[in-house]
């Protein structure tokens, strides 16, 4: 589904990513790891078109993306979260999924028909699914911060992407919503045939959950291959793990 070759970024005389290869098959759960500084952000940036890239190619279902803006995209079929929750905080958490759905679909305003009024049942079956039927009311700032996390995950799904890139997902949170939102996000991949690819920190929910596992050190990709492999990779261990 998506293919990243030699993908180069410098920001002046830095290079933020310099060589940067991965691979991710349809219907895989796929974790990017490595040290702070790696690249992992920027790749990911890369990828969803915040930032462009100086070389190399970024291919998604057969097409060069790498130059394209964000919305476009978004719009065949690449939804993003951030490492900070980045949702509508004055709004509530029917409002914030149902603005996603409408913009998927096309339907800002209808001539007399509200918007407000469309997309109602798929907005709602987006919050069932994301475990936030009970708190659509709610004012989506005054939510846990897991639970903003969680909002953030099912605002992407109003995009209906074939691909959701999640960076760093469980940032900030509990051990208990750490667990939760890994749960919710395997629960996804299954149910709805989501392919996923995602950024962490840490090693127990990357290895518990990840099919296949990138690392990066230096802007560069080290290996990429399934959790045993990368485990027992001697290169990772010197430059990520931290030895034997």
């Amino acid at each position: 589904m998506l293919r990243v070759e030699g993908i180069q970024k410098s920001f002046e005389d830095f290079k933020a990513v310099s060589g940067a290869d991965l691979t991710v098959e349809k219907g895989q759960l796929v974790a990017v790891i490595g040290p702070n500084g790696a690249g992992k952000t920027t790749l990911f940036n890369l990828i969803t078109g915040q930032l462009k890239p100086d070389s190399g190619k970024i291919i998604f279902n057969d097409e060069n993306i790498g130059k394209l803006p964000p919305y476009e995209i978004c719009r065949k079929g690449i939804a993003r979260s951030f490492q900070i929750a980045n949702i509508f905080p004055r709004l509530t958490v029917f409002r914030n999924v149902h603005v996603s759905v409408l913009s998927q679909q096309g339907k800002s305003t209808r001539l007399f028909r509200p918007a407000q009024t469309l997309a109602v049942e798929e907005t709602n079956r987006i919050l069932e699914n994301a475990g936030l039927s009970d708190k659509a009311e709610d004012t989506a700032g005054s939510l846990a911060h897991g639970d903003q996390r969680t909002l953030e995950i099912a605002i992407a799904l109003g995009n209906k992407p074939q691909l959701l890139v999640l960076d760093e997902p469980t940032a900030g949170m509990s051990p208990e919503e750490t667990t939760a939102t890994m749960e919710l996000i395997k629960r996804l991949a299954d149910s709805q045939g989501l392919t996923i690819l995602f950024c962490e920190h840490d090693m127990e929910v990357v290895f518990n959950v990840a099919q296949s596992i990138m690392v990066m050190h230096q802007g560069v990709t080290i290996i990429q291959g399934g959790p045993d492999a990368v485990r027992n990779s001697s290169r990772v261990q010197e430059c990520y793990l931290g030895g034997a």
